[in-house]
């Protein structure tokens, strides 16, 4: 299936690691060049070094997206250098433990600074190439959003407040033809999923009694899964009528009969 994204510039917070690394290659791999926005950790050195061996149309902007002047900066110099942004997909964050109790209100607000703030900022400041793409946002959201976990609310109320800025800006956006969908990934197999399952004392035993609750082949959701989800909401062609959507890619893990496990 052709997406129709080949020459389409694509922004992609944190897509040199994980969730993000997957959806880069998968717009890589429909033609598009993509922008990866993010911190240079050594999983994102390794990335960008793979794509230059590949003769990947990748490039990565350095940025602490919890400063948004940077943010502002960051668009400026993509446009600058690549041209006008045809999608975004925010997706940099971090599940930080910032709880009820646990927390303190300065914490919470640096962690929405962490989580939701960047997708705000950067949404803001590439609008107006957005509108003249006629483009398309992807916000990467959480079941944390739906269900809760406990211990950890700044995280899910930033996920939370992203899918309400999806509908909000799907609606806002109309008249633009500026698409806004988000994806929810649940739980999704990544290299820092598994350092943390490695910190346990019984990783395997963890893992096992997690994909025993999830419904569609006991598995664990892979990053291309993702991927792919994102990919198609960004397409111009096969979801050019699909705005202000909250699409689950989770084997059934939110909406599914727990008897079913």
């Amino acid at each position: 299936m052709d997406l129709g994204l080949k020459d389409k510039l694509i922004v992609v917070t944190g897509g040199g690691a994980g969730i993000g690394a997957g959806i880069s290659r998968a717009c890589l791999a429909e033609g598009a060049r993509v922008v990866v926005l993010s911190r240079a950790s050594q999983n994102v050195k390794d990335f960008m070094a793979e794509m230059l061996a590949a003769g990947a149309d990748c490039h990565l902007i350095e940025a602490n997206l919890e400063d948004a002047s940077r943010c502002e900066a960051a668009v400026a110099e993509i446009q600058e250098r690549f041209g006008d942004i045809y999608g975004l997909v925010n997706n940099a964050g971090v599940n930080d433990g910032v709880g009820l109790a646990s927390g303190s209100v300065e914490r919470f607000v640096a962690s929405l600074h962490k989580n939701l703030v960047h997708y705000y900022a950067l949404a803001h400041h590439a609008l107006p190439a957005l509108k003249r793409t006629q483009g398309a946002i992807v916000n990467i959201s959480s079941k944390v959003a739906l269900t809760g976990q406990g211990g950890t609310s700044a995280y899910a109320a930033a996920k939370g407040a992203q899918l309400a800025l999806t509908r909000e800006w799907a609606a806002e956006l109309l008249a633009d033809n500026v698409r806004v969908n988000a994806v929810l990934p649940a739980e999704v197999m990544t290299p820092l999923y598994r350092r943390w399952l490695d910190t346990l004392g019984e990783p395997d035993a963890t893992l096992k009694r997690i994909t025993d609750k999830i419904p569609l082949g006991h598995r664990m959701t892979t990053s291309a899964e993702i991927a792919a989800a994102t990919a198609f909401l960004l397409s111009p062609t096969q979801s050019a009528h699909t705005t202000g959507q909250h699409i689950i890619v989770d084997g059934g893990y939110v909406h599914l009969d727990r008897a079913l496990t």
